[in-house]
Formats: structure tokens, C-alpha cells, sequence
């Protein structure tokens, strides 16, 4: 396994993005891109995308990720430098337009919220978080040279809902032991628990920010998921209803976040959205609400997907009018992409 460093020019640069610390997140706002998110789907990322994110306003692009795209032979300790080129590219987009770039082991090995299942487990094997921890070194070490400004690091994707904060955390500070041997200052996010909605206070003495998820309430953001058992026979979501508003939003979903942040924690919601079976007009109110809590908390927000079933553009809703806005580009969601843009 040969590492290879990311070579930074600092006059690459054409941005005004803002300096993070790990206690004050700025007011990044963007996107997933799916790519890699998993091995099955792995393709290169466009410097296209990032042109238009970049050009529609949006500075931060968090970038979920299988780290069985870069193992060579199935073995999770053979790391391939190689697999990393498409990464490197990603990140090279990200400074050139003026994106903050957030790499995700959305698949770490020993865990993923999807299936299938990891054949080892990430919360109690000792063996694998070590393994888990080299990757995270490999990542830390090829791209030391490159700022918080434009990068930063989301350990894992939504751990689950029944794993103590205390095992959660002893796992969390071994990845942050081995990037900041690389880089000292490196900004690194955790996923709350309970698959992000529930803040980690055992976190804090690490100094990592945290971030949430924007899909309460889950049947209006799931509604006729395929992957989620019986949502087809859900009653058709509406928003606002009297038990689910604005105001149930920020007391029941984003109260211990807020928090959690006066404790010195930056917030960052890493995904949210909804499925395209959602009823345009329900998903915009719904949409809209969540936006202004998020401005007013000054908390950053990255929309599961561009592109794809909860995206902007090319999301097949049944119940919208589609338009392009860029020459050979993806069809966009115009009233959704307008919401997005006046927050």
C-alpha cells in the first residue's frame, strides 16, 4: 500500500469560502453527490456537477462513500492509491469552484446503515477499528496539505440506534487519534446517534462537530420508499398537520441539537430530503420550514441528492414540470431549486 500526498497550489483557489473551526461550522449549503456511494454505482465524479452547484450558489458537497471502491482483492486492509484518483479529481473540483469538499465513509469497513451486512462489526471487534483507523490515516495522510476551509472529514454514516455513546465515542476518538497524527487542526464531523438524531455529549472532549439529519417526520420523507418495510401503506403525508409544524420541528427534532451546540459544538445537517412519492406541494412546505429553522440556527445543510429520487434535478416526480437550466445538464426541479436558493 503506497500512499501518495494530494499536492495542493494555494493559487488554485478562486473561492471565498469560510475558515470552520470545529465549534463554529459555517453556513455551508449544497449537496450529496452519490457517485461512490456504493461499489455497485461507483463513477467517477463530474466537474460539470460541481460547475453548476457552484455556479447556482451552493459552496459544500459532502461526498458519501464505499471503501470497498479502493480495497484490492476484497481485503480491507489492501488499500489501492490508484482508487483515489477520482477522490483527488473531486477535491481539485471543490477548490476550483468554490466548494467545500466533506469525504464520508458511508460504507466503513465493519459498518454501513445499508445492507448487505459488514461480515465483521465495526462496535465490537477491535480487529476491524483498526482497520477502519488505517483507512482513515491513508485518507488523513494523502491530503494533509489541503486546509479546513476546502476539506474536511464525516466519519461515519448514521450509526445505529442502539449503540451505547460510550463505545460510540471509544471508536470515534481512535479515527480522530490517527488523522490528527497526519494533521493536528483537521476538521472532523461525527454523525449523531440513533442513525443521526441524537447528539453524542461524550464526543465533546474530542473537539469534532456534529451532525444531524433533516428527515422528521419520517413518514412524509419516506413515504413509498422501497427500502422501507410497508411505507407503501402509509396515509398520504400533508404538512403542516397539528401534531407535525414548524414549531414540533424544533422542539421534538432540533431542540438538543441546538443544545448540544451552546456547548461548543458545531451543527452541520449532513443529509435531508424527501423521496419522490412525497407530494411536490407537501415536500416544498415541508422543505421550507426546515430551511427557515436552519437559518435562523445559521446551520448548514447538504440535500440528499443533486441528482436522484430525493435530488433537485432529475428526481422522476410524477407531479412536476422539469426544466433544464445548462446546455447537455440534468433536468431540474425549478420550484424546488428557487426554495433552496432563497435560503
Amino acid at each position: 500500500m503506497k500512499n501518495k500526498e494530494f499536492y495542493f497550489f494555494s493559487s488554485e483557489d478562486r473561492s471565498n469560502l469560510p475558515e470552520p473551526s470545529f465549534s463554529s461550522l459555517p453556513r455551508w449549503r449544497g449537496f450529496n453527490l452519490t457517485n461512490k456511494f456504493s461499489l455497485k454505482t461507483n463513477t467517477p465524479f463530474l466537474e460539470e456537477d460541481f460547475k453548476m452547484i457552484s455556479s447556482l450558489g451552493f459552496n459544500f458537497v459532502r461526498l458519501p462513500m464505499d471503501y470497498r471502491i479502493w480495497i484490492k482483492s476484497n481485503d480491507p486492509k489492501k488499500i489501492s492509491s490508484s482508487a483515489f484518483i477520482e477522490i483527488d479529481s473531486a477535491i481539485r473540483f471543490g477548490i476550483k469552484y468554490g466548494i467545500h469538499i466533506c469525504l464520508n465513509l458511508h460504507r466503513a469497513p465493519g459498518y454501513c446503515v445499508n445492507p448487505p451486512l459488514e461480515e465483521m462489526d465495526l462496535w465490537k471487534d477491535l480487529k476491524i477499528q483498526k482497520i477502519c483507523a488505517m483507512h482513515w490515516k491513508f485518507i488523513s495522510k494523502r491530503y494533509k496539505q489541503i486546509p479546513n476551509k476546502y476539506l474536511s472529514f464525516n466519519l461515519f454514516n448514521e450509526p445505529p440506534k442502539d449503540l451505547k455513546p460510550e463505545i460510540y465515542t471509544d471508536v470515534v476518538a481512535l479515527m480522530v487519534k490517527v488523522i490528527r497524527e497526519e494533521r493536528d487542526d483537521r476538521l472532523i464531523i461525527a454523525d449523531g446517534l440513533d442513525y443521526g438524531r441524537k447528539p453524542v455529549l461524550e464526543l465533546i472532549p474530542l473537539r469534532v462537530s456534529q451532525a444531524c439529519r433533516g428527515y422528521e417526520p419520517f413518514k412524509l420523507t419516506h413515504y413509498k420508499a422501497p427500502w422501507v418495510k410497508d411505507s407503501d401503506k402509509w396515509e398520504i403525508p400533508s404538512w403542516p398537520s397539528e401534531n407535525n409544524n414548524i414549531n414540533s420541528l424544533k422542539k421534538d427534532v432540533f431542540s438538543p441539537w441546538k443544545d448540544i451546540e451552546k456547548k461548543g459544538v458545531g451543527i452541520i445537517v449532513g443529509e435531508w430530503g424527501a423521496f419522490n412519492q412525497t407530494p411536490h406541494d407537501v415536500t416544498l412546505r415541508w422543505m421550507e420550514d426546515c430551511l427557515k429553522i436552519w437559518k435562523e440556527y445559521n446551520w448548514g445543510w447538504a440535500l440528499w441528492q443533486f441528482k436522484g429520487n430525493f435530488g433537485v434535478a432529475e428526481s422522476y416526480r410524477k407531479d412536476v414540470t422539469y426544466s433544464t437550466l445548462f446546455e447537455k445538464g440534468p433536468m431540474f426541479d425549478l420550484k424546488m431549486l428557487e426554495l433552496l436558493k432563497n435560503y
